[in-house]
């Protein structure tokens, strides 16, 4: 494990915030990565990986016209969260990260190698999607850039102020989208999420003497 990775993981380990994660196609050593390292309970509440169509099905509740893409890591992402909510223990905040690729294998592909890598939260939601150099990294070097991208993606969810290189080449970039809701009423709205909670507080009044 590179030390920018190493770095990263144990600030990860070190966050309140607790995660559910899904991967599919790729990033395989992002899993190993955070279970490697010693408090992955503190962060990692699940890890699922749906790797054959009817598992990812099972997983997003439906058959999405693509399997990677940035609608596919999305629905892993909602997925995820919703399972730490259930999971998780008390009031402890939670985020729900999708991964999705199509890198290179044993067989020649001929669409472009790819990955999208979502995050779901409370607050909103982002989604990180990058196009890899057809021919310029195997398998495993490949898998590496999804998996940092998976870090990265986790990271920014748990609000973890941490740098990690996604060791990407010069005409390679990461499209990133995101959607924030400034307060719960506006995320209910919008159909972020499927209930609030509102204390009924009533103000005090003031009793002339």
């Amino acid at each position: 494990m590179d030390s920018d990775v190493l770095g990263l993981v144990e600030k990860l380990h070190g966050s309140p915030t607790l995660a559910v994660i899904a991967v599919a196609g790729a990033g395989g050593p992002a899993v190993s990565w955070l279970l490697g390292v010693a408090g992955a309970s503190r962060t990692v509440l699940d890890i699922q990986v749906p790797y054959s169509a009817a598992a990812l099905e099972e997983l997003i509740g439906f058959e999405p016209r693509q399997a990677a893409s940035r609608e596919t890591a999305l629905a892993m992402a909602r997925s995820a969260y919703r399972r730490a909510l259930r999971l998780r223990e008390g009031r402890a905040r939670v985020v729900g990260i999708g991964c999705t690729a199509s890198i290179a294998t044993d067989r020649p592909k001929r669409g472009q190698h790819r990955c999208h890598v979502a995050a779901w939260s409370s607050e909103g939601l982002r989604s990180h999607s990058l196009e890899m150099v057809k021919g310029l990294r195997d398998r495993r070097g490949e898998d590496a850039v999804v998996s940092r991208l998976v870090m990265m993606a986790l990271a920014e969810a748990m609000d973890i102020d941490g740098e990690i290189d996604l060791e990407l080449h010069e005409t390679e970039g990461v499209d990133v989208r995101t959607v924030v809701y400034p307060d719960p009423l506006r995320a209910l709205l919008a159909g972020h999420v499927g209930s609030i909670t509102i204390a009924n507080r009533t103000p005090a009044h003031a009793v002339p003497l």
